[in-house]
């Protein structure tokens, strides 16, 4: 079952490179005050590197001053998503989070599986912006689109 508006966001292991390998629990890094996650299919593949990742980039004061937090999340791991966000000058304050095996995308209902093009199971494009841990908006893209998940389009929305 997909997430919606109004759950709880779920309690599951990430990873994230910062001083070397950390776990962390979703609930504690994305359940606590206002965040705007948005998960990619793949670090370094062609949209999410040239557009959806540098997006937010751009968009980070604008998030920062509603204070938002920011979070990326793809099925890749740890090192994959430190080694993209430096090859992208993501700033501290973006956190770049690995679900290596898919867990929290499962758990979202928001898998992809991508096995006919080599890729295995991977995250839908989506973002999801929480208070507390309780998601108030949800976009996951058509396949192949890219619209509803750029930080302009999820600025918008919150404002709205």
């Amino acid at each position: 079952m997909t997430i919606a508006v109004g759950d709880k966001l779920p309690d599951h292991t990430l990873t994230q490179f910062k001083d070397g390998l950390e776990t962390v629990s979703s609930l504690d890094v994305l359940g606590q005050g206002r965040v705007v996650v948005f998960a990619v299919p793949g670090a370094f593949t062609p949209t999410c590197s040239n557009k959806h990742l540098p997006g937010y980039i751009q968009h980070m004061e604008d998030f920062r001053e509603r204070g938002i937090k920011v979070a990326c999340i793809s099925v890749n791991d740890a090192f994959v998503m430190h080694a993209w966000g430096i090859s992208q000058g993501v700033p501290d304050d973006l956190l770049m989070l690995g679900d290596g095996n898919a867990t929290f995308a499962i758990a979202l209902g928001l898998e992809l599986d991508g096995t006919k093009n080599g890729m295995g199971i991977r995250s839908k494009r989506f973002a999801i912006y929480a208070e507390d841990g309780v998601v108030k908006l949800l976009h996951v893209e058509a396949p192949g689109e890219f619209r509803v998940t750029a930080a302009e389009a999820m600025l918008e929305a919150i404002d709205a």
